[in-house]
């Protein structure tokens, strides 16, 4: 483990449940980091992803996120844990009885912010970075696919978090669209945050080229894709 990592797995099993999904995986993440996290349907990606949030408990192997030990964390951590963390959902899983502002206030409420002026600037701060500076008052069916996947990446970066976890971000976007969504967490890692995220699309990955780890066969390892490769795979998407 670098003095730069943020995640560490090292020796680890990843299960739901009882069943084993992913053995001897060994995978460390720095700070400023862009990893693709690819393979087949039921290859263990969601898993690692909800491993590294702690939905899914470590234990047995060592597992280390934002200088918590998963494979030692105990309940009460696990809030302190997520804050760190930034999760980007395929499915938006915004609240559909309020408005964008109210969605993102209802977060920082229940992450501790109190202040009325601290939250109404925060929450204008986060949509200005994520292009919806002006549509806090709008409803989620108000919007479209994009500029909802807009909000939930702005809903992640409320507090600041050291690392984004995104599961098939761009899932139930149209090309044109889903380029925009990577636009934006592309960039992240320049301001010094992890991005881990799972995905199928191989033509995103080519446009924008960055590690990849491959989860199969119940294990995990480092792929390096060629242009070659990646041209054969978007034949196949």
């Amino acid at each position: 483990m670098s003095i730069d990592s943020i995640i560490s797995f090292e020796k680890a099993t990843l299960k739901i449940g009882d069943h084993e999904v992913l053995t001897d995986v060994n995978l460390t993440v720095d700070k400023n980091e862009f990893v693709y996290i690819i393979g087949k349907v039921g290859s263990g990606k969601t898993t690692l992803i909800k491993t590294i949030n702690a939905e899914y408990p470590l234990s047995e192997g060592f597992g280390t996120v934002s200088n918590f030990q998963l494979d030692k964390l105990k309940r009460k951590e696990i809030p302190k844990l997520r804050r760190k963390l930034g999760i980007v959902f395929q499915d938006f899983q915004l609240l559909n009885d309020r408005n964008i502002n109210k969605n993102l206030e209802f977060v920082l409420k229940a992450t501790g912010w109190k202040n009325k002026k601290e939250i109404e600037e925060r929450i204008a701060e986060v949509l200005e970075k994520v292009g919806l500076g002006f549509k806090g008052y709008k409803m989620p069916h108000q919007l479209s696919g994009g500029e909802q996947q807009r909000v939930v990446i702005a809903r992640a970066l409320l507090n600041d978090p050291e690392i984004i976890l995104a599961d098939e971000p761009t899932g139930n976007l149209d090309p044109a669209t889903s380029e925009e969504i990577m636009n934006i967490l592309y960039e992240l890692p320049q301001f010094g945050r992890a991005v881990v995220m799972a995905t199928h699309n191989y033509t995103l990955i080519k446009k924008f080229p960055a590690r990849t780890v491959k989860c199969e066969d119940g294990g995990i390892a480092d792929t390096n894709l060629s242009e070659a490769d990646l041209d054969r795979l978007i034949q196949n998407e």
